[in-house]
């Protein structure tokens, strides 16, 4: 019998490091959980779904939440012991209820794992004019991450409008820095920001687009819906500079398509949404604490190959 290659193992010690590191990480979701209401939360499947796909993330936004008592339920599921998913408990911080029509009024909620991460501010945007749904800023503090304090701006545009709205997320840029001297802003949500909605013409017309100090860190090439008719990149996430750009983990920035991961038949998954969640990861604070014993035992690894 031949040796078996010394690549091998190294290559599955490569794959430990990796899920190490990424397990140490912290992540922030966003999901367009479409028309999120007490009819849903009381199906147990969809809320056995949506406990799933929150509690992979330190911080998950929900938007189109229609009723603040599927929140309750949600929360009061994910807090139950015997339907736990994890060691966490979660809370949540939320919007008032935003739109121009009484039967389409939404909020936008983060809900978030309350050993992880704490609530510092929050402030909803004022000019009504400018979004069917205004984005609610919160700034968190987490001392899990290298950056440590920053603010998520939510936006669910207005389909028609998205091109102004996705615009104007500049102007709130502005008041939000200003108002909590924090430049370490992410935006993130349903922008619908492709196919016929925001073309590639349109884009010279967004300054979250020609402003170069800000980075999108989901492709124009995604697809974040579930849908066979559609392939459009609708969800996205922005950051702003360069100091918080260091500290995302690189290639973390994806559509997470729980339909595949959690074995879902589509037409299940569809009773959920036609979204799918887009997720990053933050570099944890341990980081550099974890690298030197991490070091070390790859040398002793490959010292015994």
């Amino acid at each position: 019998m031949g040796s078996s290659s010394p690549c091998l193992p190294l290559f599955s010690f490569f794959i430990l490091l990796v899920k190490i590191v990424a397990a140490s990480e912290f992540k922030i979701c966003a999901y367009n959980a479409e028309r999120f209401d007490n009819a849903k939360a009381s199906d147990f499947r969809l809320l056995h779904t949506l406990n799933r796909i929150v509690s992979r993330c330190d911080i998950c936004l929900l938007q189109d939440v229609v009723d603040s008592g599927a929140i309750e339920t949600l929360l009061e599921s994910l807090n139950r012991e015997s339907d736990r998913y994890d060691r966490y408990g979660y809370q949540s911080v939320s919007s008032e209820s935003l739109g121009n029509s009484p039967d389409d009024m939404q909020k936008y909620v983060f809900i978030y794992r309350e050993q992880n991460v704490n609530v510092t501010g929050q402030y909803q945007y004022q000019n009504k004019s400018a979004f069917l749904r205004p984005p609610f800023a919160v700034q968190f503090q987490s001392e899990k991450t290298a950056i440590g304090s920053f603010v998520l701006v939510p936006l669910h545009s207005d389909a028609l409008q998205a091109i102004q709205e996705i615009d104007r997320l500049y102007d709130v840029f502005e008041e939000v820095t200003k108002r909590w001297n924090n430049n370490n802003v992410m935006f993130l949500g349903d922008f619908h920001a492709s196919c016929a909605y925001v073309t590639r013409a349109d884009k010279r017309n967004i300054r979250l687009i020609t402003n170069s100090s800000f980075t999108w860190l989901i492709g124009d090439k995604a697809d974040s819906t579930i849908s066979s008719d559609t392939n459009c990149a609708f969800d996205r996430i922005v950051v702003h500079g360069e100091p918080f750009l260091k500290t995302i983990s690189p290639f973390s920035a994806q559509v997470f398509d729980y339909v595949r991961s959690f074995k879902l038949p589509k037409r299940e998954a569809l009773q959920v949404g036609n979204h799918l969640p887009v997720e990053v990861r933050l570099k944890s604070s341990a980081l550099l604490l974890q690298a030197t014993p991490l070091l070390i035992l790859a040398q002793s690894f490959l010292s015994a190959l």
